[in-house]
């Protein structure tokens, strides 16, 4: 137990350096390790809340730290109990199953070795809106034909929108309809690490049988391919491999290929040869729908105005609207009673990152960068196609997204007229209910834009 207690003290003395005081406290304060077994941590939390918490914004970061001490350690189990109700003396006997008390399994966490899948991640536990209603049909498509319908899928989308659940369901569901298949969830990362370890020990043909046997391959967050000269080469002979012999590839991703710095021309033409669909924010109506469906699932009820004030507030990041769901309710849970809507705007401002404000230049240089022109053209009188539809956009978004007046913008963008631009405006609306393709860039350069100026992206 003393070996137990060391270990873990390194880890959140880890932790407690980049978290604030109130996170640490939150979170951290009873939690340490209850039992060491065949290479698995079993660490010890007060509640379903903070487990949840800890495995969703923590977990990969514990692991880490602890096979770094220790390389002998394989995973993280989390065991719910209660200080009042479990003594620490001779915790060692029981049996972790014990400590549940009805609340959630270990193995809803559990992640199969053979495949990586979590079998929680399903299609049925999705929320579906207008933020990833085609990605979500698409997965679906994929799963009914796997191989010779939308291969490769490429889900791109900002942090925290569900790509990795999306994925991850698709994979499940394969196995579901169809138990021979074989599925291998695995992260850019990881594929990366396995191919410089089997090539330092000269076992590529190792590394190319396994990775070359299965039905359906996903790759998660494929933009760190970036700059990584031989994985890109080993990848690309991986990539033709599947596709030669019908066999499904998903990728995620968090920009579209064409925004992928530093990767090679030919992997970038074989990710946008099939379906390319994205992830944006979710709308308030489908964040109201996440939070109850989140109640729902813990069976805890919420006040209706604290829910749709959590709703309004957290606008572009799943994982951190429920990150404070699941802040109000622990909270909730230490004073025993619910907490009121002054309560939680006062702890949703002390938890959430103010949200960076997004400038006008902000939007011209993401437009620019999208089109591959200079920006510096988009305040010129150049009546050239390939700078009048930028800089019409340029004006959509700041009057759609951000109610700009007309003359505000057109002062910005080179003293034009406010007719100018609402001429701009109308026309850019009425395209996008005809024009397919504007509708596709005008998401993806919205995607690019919230994701990088995010209060997350600037952290």
């Amino acid at each position: 137990m003393i070996e137990n207690k060391k270990l873990w003290d390194d880890v959140i003395t880890q932790i407690e350096l980049g978290v604030s005081k109130a996170t640490f406290s939150t979170w951290f304060k009873n939690t340490y390790i209850w039992k060491h077994e065949d290479g698995v941590i079993y660490l010890s939390v007060p509640s379903d809340f903070v487990k949840q918490w800890i495995f969703d914004k923590y977990h990969k970061f514990i692991l880490k730290i602890l096979r770094d001490t220790n390389p002998g350690i394989r995973n993280v189990e989390y065991v719910i109990h209660k200080e009042d109700s479990v003594p620490k003396q001779g915790m060692d006997r029981m049996n972790p199953d014990e400590l549940f008390s009805g609340q959630m399994k270990m193995q809803e966490l559990y992640v199969n070795k053979e495949d990586n899948l979590n079998p929680r991640y399903t299609f049925d536990g999705m929320i579906i809106g207008t933020f990833n209603e085609l990605a979500h049909a698409a997965g679906q498509g994929v799963v009914r034909k796997p191989g010779m319908m939308y291969n490769p899928l490429f889900i791109y989308g900002g942090t925290g929108l569900g790509k990795t659940h999306l994925t991850q369901a698709i994979g499940n569901e394969l196995k579901k309809l169809d138990p021979t298949k074989k599925v291998f969830y695995v992260s850019s990362e990881k594929y990366t690490v396995d191919m410089v370890d089997c090539l330092k020990n000269n076992r590529m043909h190792i590394f190319k049988e396994k990775y070359k046997k299965y039905d359906m391959l996903i790759i998660d967050d494929v933009q760190f391919f970036a700059g990584k000269e031989r994985t890109q080469d080993e990848f690309f002979h991986l990539f033709n491999s599947y596709h030669d012999n019908n066999k499904q590839l998903v990728f995620s991703s968090d920009k579209p290929p064409k925004h992928i710095a530093e990767l090679e021309e030919r992997l970038r033409s074989r990710f946008e040869g099939g379906m390319m669909v994205d992830i944006s924010r979710p709308e308030y109506e489908a964040r109201l729908a996440i939070l109850n469906a989140k109640l729902k699932q813990i069976n805890f009820s919420l006040q209706d105005d604290v829910v749709q004030y959590i709703a309004a507030s957290i606008q572009d990041n799943i994982r951190e609207l429920e990150g404070v769901l699941n802040s109000v309710v622990c909270q909730s849970q230490l004073k025993k009673r619910n907490l009121n809507l002054t309560e939680v705007k006062t702890l949703i401002k002390n938890s959430v990152k103010p949200q960076r404000t997004i400038s006008t230049k902000d939007v011209i240089q993401t437009v620019a960068s999208f089109y591959n022109i200079d920006e510096k053209v988009l305040y010129e009188k150049s009546r050239r196609k390939e700078v009048v539809k930028p800089r019409q956009i340029v004006m959509y978004i700041l009057r759609e997204d951000f109610n700009t007046s007309y003359p505000y913008i057109g002062q910005k963008l080179g003293g034009r007229d406010h007719t100018t631009v609402m001429h701009a405006y109308e026309k850019i609306k009425r395209d996008l209910k005809v024009d397919n393709l504007l509708g596709q860039e005008m998401e993806q350069i919205k995607s690019i834009l919230y994701n990088e100026y995010s209060p997350a992206a600037q952290a």
